[in-house]
């Protein structure tokens, strides 16, 4: 609400604001040219043209003047036209469904609020709304309970933006909210992710926030949601080739060690496995394209370690596979019991295709390799790739043969290591497999638990 005095006639009050709050300063209102007081019968027919704007998705306001504040003449109502973006639709309708609960506050009446957050799918059958001043009578602890069931805030100031933001932390939810204005700087600075607009925008408010939207577009929220979810992924891709594939080195000279095998790997050949493990092919995984559906998945819980069972599960399998497969060729050379540099060059190349294969699967813990494509992450081919060249050049090159004591193999010696080594990627496919029935099989015993609550 705005007041203010006229440069031309001191003596008059013009005012505009919302409905609700203009009307109780007007005791008079102009029809024809007339100022006639204002009745009963007339508010309610101006509370229904109110309310008849505000459904249709228009920002109502009011306007009034007089010469004495307490006794003003009701001029009129104005709805302004402001639609959503193109796509902000669709938007809501993705972070909604990957588990994401968004709250409208704004300024407006409740009609209006409820019309535009209809339009959105913000707003459905049975959703709640609350108004600011509902709010201010609500503690902490009340709001905190009533805040998940509510999806719009209307007739809402910054402040009342703050205190909604408290509550929603108050029972344990990662907060991100969108303020431009100066007021909204304090709330900004309590959310967890505090979202400030780019373009329309202060400056205070831009200080205070976490993230900026450059082009003030909802959209780019969503692309940022998908693109943090991404890198998380790729770090937990990372961190499970590393860890199964040093687990699996460590095991396998432990083994050794234990049963009195000489060693299968030198000083050379387990300097340049490290060098694989921590070089590109590992490097690459950190790089691997968002996945399309990631927005799709319900966020994960912050509390929850990166270590999940889930993917302890996978290393372990995947290092047991590595482990079982190397000494076996081990075994399989030295039935002479004599350790010559096939022995060591066929368990040094095993261990390392083994590592090509574990890469190739930990691209992602749910997509197939098929889903995936092998050639959407290009660096991850090229590493692969110049890994393989590095590895031949290992085996064939003279000057590198006495290095890392490695001999020459067949190329049956070859497709016989290429095919055992894949059995790492065929059980982490299997796994996967597993675990997207078992997601879909409790998705569906979900879904039906929730239809025969309703029946009943």
């Amino acid at each position: 609400m705005l007041w203010c005095l006229s440069c031309r006639d001191p003596g008059v009050y013009y005012m505009k604001g919302a409905y609700e709050q203009v009307i109780r300063f007007c005791s008079y209102y102009h029809s024809k040219g007339a100022t006639l007081p204002l009745n009963h019968q007339q508010r309610e027919l101006y509370q229904q043209q109110k309310s008849y704007m505000g459904s249709s998705g228009l920002r109502v306001l009011a306007f009034a003047s007089g010469s004495e504040m307490g006794n003003l003449s009701f001029l009129g109502l104005v709805g302004i036209i402001d639609p959503p973006r193109s796509g902000v639709k669709e938007a809501v309708g993705t972070l909604i469904s990957s588990g994401v609960a968004i709250k409208m506050i704004t300024g407006d009446s409740q009609e209006t609020a409820v019309s535009i957050a209809g339009r959105l799918g913000i707003y459905t059958k049975g959703s709640q709304s609350l108004s600011g001043e509902e709010v201010d009578q609500m503690d902490l602890q009340q709001l905190s309970q009533m805040v998940p069931r509510i999806v719009v805030f209307y007739r809402a100031s910054p402040r009342h933006k703050l205190k909604i933001v408290k509550s929603l932390q108050n029972i344990g939810a990662v907060v991100a909210m969108t303020g431009d204005g100066v007021n909204d700087a304090v709330a900004l600075k309590a959310a967890d992710i505090g979202v400030a607009m780019g373009q329309t925008g202060t400056d205070v408010c831009k200080e205070a926030a976490d993230m900026i939207l450059v082009d003030d577009d909802f959209q780019t929220i969503l692309s940022a949601i998908e693109e943090g979810k991404g890198i998380y992924n790729n770090i937990r891709n990372f961190v499970r080739f590393q860890l199964s594939t040093s687990i699996a080195a460590l095991t396998l000279i432990s083994l050794a060690t234990l049963m009195n095998f000489p060693n299968p790997l030198n000083a050379m050949q387990i300097l340049w496995i490290n060098i694989i493990m921590d070089g590109p092919p590992a490097q690459s995984l950190g790089v691997e394209p968002v996945d399309k559906d990631v927005i799709r998945k319900p966020p994960r819980n912050v509390r929850d370690s990166i270590l999940t069972r889930s993917l302890l599960v996978k290393v372990l399998v995947s290092a047991l596979v590595i482990v079982c497969g190397t000494l076996f060729v081990f075994w399989r050379e030295l039935q002479d019991n004599l350790i010559t540099p096939r022995d060591t060059t066929m368990t040094f190349t095993c261990f390392v295709f083994f590592d090509m294969f574990n890469a190739l699967s930990s691209r992602s813990q749910t997509r197939m390799v098929h889903e995936m494509g092998l050639c959407s992450n290009k660096m991850f081919c090229y590493a692969v790739l110049g890994s393989i060249m590095g590895q031949l050049a290992v085996i064939y090159f003279p000057p590198l043969q006495s290095v890392f004591q490695t001999e020459s193999l067949s190329i049956f010696d070859l497709l016989f290591l290429v095919g055992l080594t894949s059995s790492v990627c065929m059980v982490s496919e299997a796994i996967k497999w597993v675990e997207r029935w078992r997601a879909v099989r409790e998705r569906r015993t979900t879904v039906a638990e929730e239809d025969s609550f309703h029946d009943v």
